[in-house]
């Protein structure tokens, strides 16, 4: 009897833990940490490698849920369905972008969901992975993965070098004869060089007649401020000189004006003096009052009688 008994409660606390395994899981899918799960299904066009049952789904870089299933389209060999669960209170809508995310070295990828219009409605997901859920359309590029990217990379790059062959080649002729020349013209380089270092040589040598001479010139200069110095003392001499000078051609113009009218008048003069002169020469000699003008004309129609 008490072996029995000892069996009854052996396999009583296993049917418990069975019990207690099973109650475990369904409360870890869809009552606790994870909450609820909605199910949808992700369509991929190419290669998915490195996505694996059971691999992490993120949303904007956390955590939600994980990869269920992974099948091929029997119609569409190209296409790939995999099937995901995630927490039900991530609002997935029709544009939320779908993509791959390498973690590593390791190749294993996530499969990543990212922003949405939130304008636009959110897709409710199937309560269950039996369920007709909702169909996510992923972009081409989205199994594109690093090693794939750097392909296309390198690949492009040898396209360029291709296209570009002759222009390249060209270039590197080009260099081989620049390189040729300044080997031809080594000696000249060297003798060059020679001479800019015995060049700079003398400068360092000289540096202290350098530094005086140009201090000379800022004196000469007026210095930092340029306010003093014998340039600009010469610079303002000259330029009073110049203002005297002009006042004085200003006077001697006013002189040479006032002298060419005294001297007209004079002219003026002496043209009356003449014209007497010539009228009445006796009254110039003898003195005498002024002829009279009609005796004058009288005498002038008789000459002209004569």
């Amino acid at each position: 009897m008490e072996t029995r008994a000892n069996y009854v409660l052996i396999g009583a606390f296993t049917l418990a833990i069975v019990l207690g395994v099973f109650g475990f899981v369904y409360w870890f899918q869809n009552i606790g940490g994870t909450g609820e799960r909605a199910f949808y299904r992700v369509q991929f066009e190419g290669s998915v490698s490195g996505l694996r049952t059971g691999a992490t789904v993120l949303f904007n870089g956390i955590k939600i849920g994980e990869v269920t299933a992974l099948k091929l389209d029997p119609e569409k060999p190209k296409q790939v369905i995999a099937g995901i669960s995630i927490d039900k209170n991530v609002a997935v809508r029709a544009d939320t972008e779908i993509g791959l995310e390498f973690q590593g070295l390791t190749g294993i990828s996530a499969l990543s969901l990212k922003g949405g219009d939130p304008k636009k409605p959110v897709l409710v997901g199937a309560k269950n992975a039996k369920d007709d859920s909702p169909l996510l359309q992923a972009p081409p590029g989205a199994t594109q993965d690093v090693t794939q990217a750097a392909r296309d990379a390198l690949r492009k790059v040898q396209e360029l070098i291709e296209e570009n062959q002759k222009s390249i080649k060209s270039a590197l002729d080009n260099i081989d004869k620049f390189s040729a020349t300044l080997v031809r013209n080594s000696e000249h380089i060297d003798n060059s060089l020679a001479s800019i270092d015995k060049f700079t040589g003398a400068l360092g040598r000289n540096a202290d007649r350098i530094d005086n001479i140009v201090v000379g010139l800022e004196s000469l200069s007026g210095g930092k401020d340029g306010k003093s110095g014998e340039i600009n003392e010469a610079a303002r001499s000259i330029k009073t000189l110049a203002d005297n000078l002009d006042k004085r051609t200003e006077e001697l113009t006013v002189y040479i004006g006032r002298l060419a009218k005294t001297g007209a008048r004079t002219l003026t003069t002496i043209d009356k003096a003449a014209k007497n002169f010539d009228a009445n020469p006796s009254r110039i000699i003898w003195g005498g009052s002024a002829p009279d003008p009609k005796d004058s004309k009288d005498a002038s129609a008789a000459a002209k009688k004569r």
